[in-house]
Order: C-alpha cells, then sequence, then structure tokens
C-alpha cells in the first residue's frame, strides 16, 4: 500500500522564487537562508519520494474572491505556474498524480470533508517556490505533486484543530491506496508575517519557535490554538501557519526531528523549515 513516509514543512516566500531564477542564492543576504535547506536536498535524493501531498495557498491566481474553497484538492495530470503579474516563473511545469489524488478526494469526502475538486488550474509561488528550495533547478521536479489548497486570505480560515483533522484523513486515504508509493505531505506557509497597516513587518521570533517546536513529538496542542491567537502574536498573514497542521496531523500521534531551520530575515518575515517523520 501507499505510505505516508515523512512530513515537510516550509516558509514559502515568493522572494525565495526570485533569488533562485536570478542565481543569487549564495549571495551575502540568501546565502544563509539557503544552506539551511542543503540537508534537505540531500535527503530528498536520497529519498525519492513518488509523491508529494503538497498543502499551499493560493494568491488569487487560481481563486478570486468570487470562488474561495476552503479545501481544494487538484485531480489534473499537469499544473502550469501561474503568472502572478510579472511573468510566469521559469521553472517545469508540475506533474500531478490523478489515481491517487482522485482516490484522496473519494476518501476525503466520504470522511466528511467537503473538497473542492480541481481538474485545471495553475499553481503560484505558494507551491513552486517549496519545489524550488527542496529540489534546485532541475530539468523535471523529481515527484509527483498533489495540490491542496487551503484558504488562508479571506476569513473565516479552517481551524487548526480542523486542518490537523484533514491531516488524519489524507492518511487514512493514502494508507488505503493500493499501489506501493513512498508520499510526502509537505505544509507550507507562514512564519510570523503582517504584510499592511500599523504592524507591517511584525515577526515574532518566539512564537515562530515555541510552534515549531509543538509539532515535534506527541503533543497536539497546537491543534487548539484560536484564531486570534494568531492574529495576535503572529500578524495577518502568520495564519498560514495552519496549513502545517494539515502536515502533522498526516503523520500519526508522534514524530521524530529530522532537520530544523530559523533564519531572520527574509523580506519582510523570517523562514521556518522542518523535516519530520513518524515515529
Amino acid at each position: 500500500m501507499a505510505r505516508i513516509s515523512a512530513g515537510v514543512a516550509t516558509s514559502h516566500v515568493p522572494l525565495l522564487g526570485v533569488a533562485v531564477d536570478q542565481g543569487k542564492t549564495r549571495d551575502a543576504y540568501f546565502g544563509p537562508i539557503f544552506a539551511g535547506y542543503d540537508w534537505t536536498k540531500r535527503w530528498e535524493a536520497e529519498q525519492k519520494p513518488d509523491v508529494i501531498v503538497l498543502v499551499y495557498n493560493d494568491h488569487a491566481s487560481a481563486f478570486d474572491a468570487n470562488i474561495i474553497p476552503t479545501f481544494a484538492i487538484g485531480t489534473g495530470e499537469h499544473f502550469k505556474p501561474a503568472d502572478e503579474g510579472w511573468g510566469p516563473r521559469a521553472v517545469p511545469d508540475v506533474s500531478g498524480h490523478p489515481d491517487l489524488a482522485w482516490h484522496i478526494a473519494q476518501s476525503l469526502i466520504l470522511d466528511d470533508f467537503d473538497m473542492t475538486i480541481i481538474n485545471q488550474m495553475d499553481v503560484d509561488h505558494g507551491l513552486t517556490v517549496p519545489l524550488s528550495m527542496m529540489f534546485g533547478t532541475p530539468a523535471a521536479w523529481p515527484a509527483k505533486v498533489i495540490p491542496l489548497a487551503v484558504n488562508v486570505v479571506t476569513y473565516p480560515v479552517p481551524s487548526g484543530n480542523r486542518c490537523w483533522m484533514l491531516g488524519e484523513a489524507i492518511r487514512r486515504a493514502v494508507e488505503s491506496f493500493p499501489e506501493d508509493l513512498n508520499v510526502q505531505i509537505w505544509g507550507t506557509g507562514g512564519m510570523s508575517h503582517q504584510l499592511q497597516g500599523q504592524r507591517a513587518g511584525l515577526i515574532n521570533a518566539e512564537w515562530d519557535n515555541r510552534f515549531m517546536d509543538s509539532l515535534i513529538g506527541d503533543s497536539d496542542a497546537a491543534r487548539r490554538i484560536p484564531h486570534i491567537e494568531y492574529l495576535r502574536e503572529t500578524g495577518s498573514e502568520g495564519i498560514e501557519m495552519v496549513m502545517w497542521l494539515i502536515m502533522r496531523g498526516a503523520l500519526g500521534q508522534r514524530t521524530r526531528l529530522l532537520h530544523r531551520h530559523y533564519h531572520v530575515p527574509c523580506s519582510n518575515t523570517a523562514i521556518g523549515h522542518l523535516v519530520l517523520e513518524p515515529d
């Protein structure tokens, strides 16, 4: 059967895509950021995942204020990089895994999750930047990708508990798929940041690291963090971290830390990165 072998969490700051595309990943500013991903690049090359369920949020590329799905799963064969206003990134198209994606969609819906099914959409930096951070600049991405988009842009957004439960349901879905597949689940977004208003530029490194601590081991306290705490402590965009909880919920009762990286600054936020495995 298919299995979830590991979980990866990472920020998906769009500036990192610019650094990759312009060959600046080792300059004075970006070098310390990208150095924290060197271990993961080597590890991913060894692990060779067949499929990645990549949890991210769309930034008004595939969806807009007219249609706001809480949870949407991409079931297509291919997904092109989105044009976010300055042309699509010069990165490979994303190859999906329709058989597994449709299986997960059916399993989740029968598990009482109301999923939006997307057969065709473009994917923006929320999905392509994590791929660049983990795989560099290959001619083709080395794994199939199932996009799972979460609304963390327009309130109401799903609770941390609901996201954790979705991760648990994804694990059940994957484990019921008969093909032998090495599946990873990635949670992206965050860390603390606010893009507008009087608190623009807010970074709360203490809270960020406490949140990362909470995903390691057997605690499930993070699933009960209320929205108001994310807003108060991490700014208006810090709510993106609920997407990490989908990854954590999919890893089971206990996790073991394989790699950790945190760096300030990157653009107007911090970089957070974890690699976990079920323990």
